[in-house]
């Protein structure tokens, strides 16, 4: 039902204002005018959230206040809405004029009614095709709002823009098309971080560095699509000609044959457009393969990977970078989310750009030149004893590149902090850390392994077992997710959180005038509030489900919302319902989730084993190159929002494995077909393999034999 207004009335109105009341309808959306001048005021709008980190610096911080440290125990849930999806969300909303819009798994976006949660529409790209086997998860991290539109990036490595007002495509581009000339490569891009819109450009980078591919961000009109500039972060085949002089200095700082695997470089998150400093900056991921001895025996420093580059907006010109780990071996992108600040460093007012990294450090930069500041450690390091400020290079700690011996990483490649969003308070002066301790095992690959072809290259020996007395510098394993209040003046952790029970990742943080901290547990399932300045626990929220994406805060006609975009692979994996919804709670909210169905998984029931030893373990190879990136390693995840291939009932019939495999029969869920790097010979390798595995599984959770008690004539003793 459309709103209707008398013709008497309406020629009284100005004619803009008739216009926009006469095409607003129940199922319709609002405009969503989000213009240049109202992102670089968005302070000034502090009951909106227009952009990914809530304004232009990136702090998550809601100057919001009904909802305060006083009333937290009356929250509750004031509505949600589910998704038609059982994969992990990673997208933190928008909300802009009574609207909240939400990325979701596989790329469909949703448009609520902010205040209701009345669905006003949904946007789904069907995303398909080869480039779906490229990527690491059917994850978006967040979308942008321009000019009445809602613009994305695609797992097929689209950048698409979407009719704010009734859900329909604008326009949509390849970010990687042929004519581009990188051939299969190509294909080998997505595209999951949330885009960052500024003087009327979208910046977006592409995903896929494992996979053998060339990071690069570039620029698009925000009205057409049409490409303005592109900067690539790693340098190309020399023999074609460099894109820049400035990659031609980089090149002096690879060896060998680098772009044959591409160099990697990817920027798949973290990026910040600063109007102070009229500058966009950006973190670069780590080189591939990881291992740098895996690219070349010397070991030099790779420009521009793990770095943190700034560039000219309107031309993608460079201006400076920092690079945090070069040469890297440990996976330690630079691509944590970042935040400009203003601070008082050594009694003078400074503009900064802060980073709690990957690597474990906190990193603080002068904004408009990349001078480093300070690093310190936020989390457990044992890679390096710290940052030379004068180089601006870590202190590497002997043995810790695997060179000869393994090494138990910290932080692992897990990070010490990953994509999760930051938050900073300007009442209480903290940055608050989703931070993280892990630890992984770093082993040398095999002598005489080659990087992959398109494959999962990293370099290194996965699952490598070591006597835990003999690892070094010790044996830990695991991941324990906490949040630290981190003061950026005074250099250190100010509270922390216990570690997570469940332990597991941590969702990304909001910060609130209303001295609370939220944030959630990935592995616990649970929302939590915290006192800003003490990190007190005050309130507590069963999502029954896993909380990745960031929560954001959004006011209407006086009353205070907290909207989090909840849902993630329980026990039991890809089968498993994970009850993704939007949350959204108001002070004396009294909606209840439904209750929670019983889920049996599914059981092991292979076929018999009967290939050989060489075919299964020819598969085994296969599979940890091509497959076990997403379907887990040994051929089986517990938690994983990717099938778990043991239980599939495709390991009967070879056909029909190969129908999906080779065929490409589930492009449309994310599994494209691998005709190009698996033979049907190959094939039939990774089902025996899968076979193998699914029967060793189910012998081993089978129950031990009753044996027959055996008579002798003498009494138990």
């Amino acid at each position: 039902m459309t709103i209707r207004i008398r013709s008497g009335l309406c020629a009284a109105l100005s004619a803009a204002l008739c216009s926009t009341l006469l095409s607003v309808g129940v199922n319709a959306a609002p405009a969503a005018n989000v213009t240049a001048t109202r992102l670089t005021n968005a302070e000034r709008e502090p009951a909106q959230w227009m952009t990914y980190g809530g304004t232009y610096s990136e702090q998550r911080f809601s100057p919001l206040k009904k909802i305060n440290d006083a009333n937290i125990g009356q929250l509750g849930l004031q509505w949600f809405a589910d998704y038609e999806t059982n994969q992990n969300q990673h997208g933190s909303p928008l909300y802009i004029d009574g609207v909240l819009y939400v990325s979701t798994a596989r790329n469909v976006v949703h448009a609520f009614d902010a205040k209701t949660g009345k669905q006003l529409w949904k946007y789904n790209p069907v995303i398909q095709g080869e480039r779906l086997r490229y990527n690491l998860g059917l994850v978006n991290r967040g979308i942008a709002a321009w000019n009445g539109k809602i613009i994305m990036g695609t797992l097929d490595a689209r950048l698409v823009a979407i009719d704010a007002k009734t859900g329909k495509e604008a326009w949509s581009t390849d970010t990687v098309p042929a004519s581009l000339g990188m051939g299969d490569m190509g294909n080998r891009y997505s595209i999951t971080m949330a885009p960052r819109v500024a003087k009327g450009k979208v910046f977006v980078g592409g995903s896929g560095g494992e996979f053998g591919v060339r990071g690069w961000i570039a620029a698009f009109d925000a009205e057409t699509g049409k490409q303005a500039w592109r900067f690539w972060t790693v340098p190309g085949d020399p023999a074609k000609g460099f894109e820049s002089p400035k990659l031609a200095e980089a090149a002096k700082s690879w060896v060998g044959e680098w772009w044959k695997t591409g160099g990697g470089g990817t920027v798949w998150d973290a990026a910040v457009y600063d109007p102070v400093t009229d500058l966009l900056y950006f973190g670069t991921g780590n080189a591939t393969p990881w291992n740098a001895r895996a690219r070349d025996e010397k070991i030099v420093d790779n420009l521009f990977t793990a770095s943190i580059v700034a560039v000219k907006p309107d031309t993608g010109e460079y201006v400076w970078h920092y690079q945090e780990v070069p040469g890297d071996s440990w996976d330690y992108d630079a691509v944590s989310p970042m935040m400009t600040a203003d601070l008082m460093l050594g009694g003078s007012k400074k503009h900064v750009l802060l980073q709690p990294s990957k690597n474990g450090f906190f990193y603080v930069l002068e904004a408009a030149t990349g001078k480093l500041l300070s690093a310190d450690p936020f989390t457990e390091v044992n890679w390096s004893t710290g940052i030379d400020l004068k180089t601006g290079r870590p202190i590497e700690v002997p043995g810790s590149r695997y060179e000869t011996e393994p090494w138990n990483l910290a932080p692992g490649v897990q990070g010490g902090h990953s994509w999760h969003p930051n938050a900073f308070s300007p009442q209480t002066g903290f940055v608050y850390i989703p931070a993280w301790e892990a630890y992984f095992t770093m082993a040398g690959q095999a002598p005489g392994a080659r990087p992959a072809n398109g494959g999962f290259s990293l370099g290194i020996s996965m699952g490598t077992r070591v006597d835990p007395d003999k690892l070094k510098p010790y044996a830990r394993t695991g991941v324990r997710g906490r949040l630290k209040a981190w003061d950026p003046v005074s250099r250190k952790v100010v509270w922390e959180t216990e570690a997570f029970a469940n332990g597991g990742p941590t969702s990304g943080v909001l910060a609130t005038a209303g001295n609370l901290v939220f944030m959630g547990n990935g592995g616990g399932k649970q929302l939590t509030a915290y006192h800003a300045a003490t990190g007190a626990k005050l309130w507590n929220y069963d999502a029954q489900t896993a909380v990745f994406a960031a929560p954001i805060s959004y006011e209407i006609n006086g009353v205070q919302y907290i909207a989090a975009s909840v849902g993630g692979a329980a026990q039991g994996g890809y089968f498993a319902p994970t009850y993704a919804r939007m949350l959204v709670f108001a002070v004396g909210g009294k909606a209840v989730l439904p209750k929670q169905e019983p889920y049996t998984p599914p059981q092991l029931n292979p076929p018999v084993s009967t290939a050989s030893a060489e075919l299964i373990e020819h598969g085994g190879r296969v599979y940890t190159q091509h497959c076990s990136v997403c379907h887990g390693a040994n051929g089986l995840q517990a938690r994983t929002s990717f099938p778990n291939l043991t239980v599939s009932a495709l390991l009967h019939v070879q056909e029909g494995f190969d129908y999906v495999v080779r065929q490409g029969a589930r492009a449309d869920k994310g599994m494209g077909s691998f005709a190009k790097e698996l033979t049907a010979e190959d094939s039939a390798a990774v089902r025996a393999y899968l076979i193998s595995r699914a029967n060793a599984l189910k012998l081993a959770a089978a129950p031990a034999p009753v044996v027959p008690r055996q008579e002798t004539g003498h009494a138990d003793n």
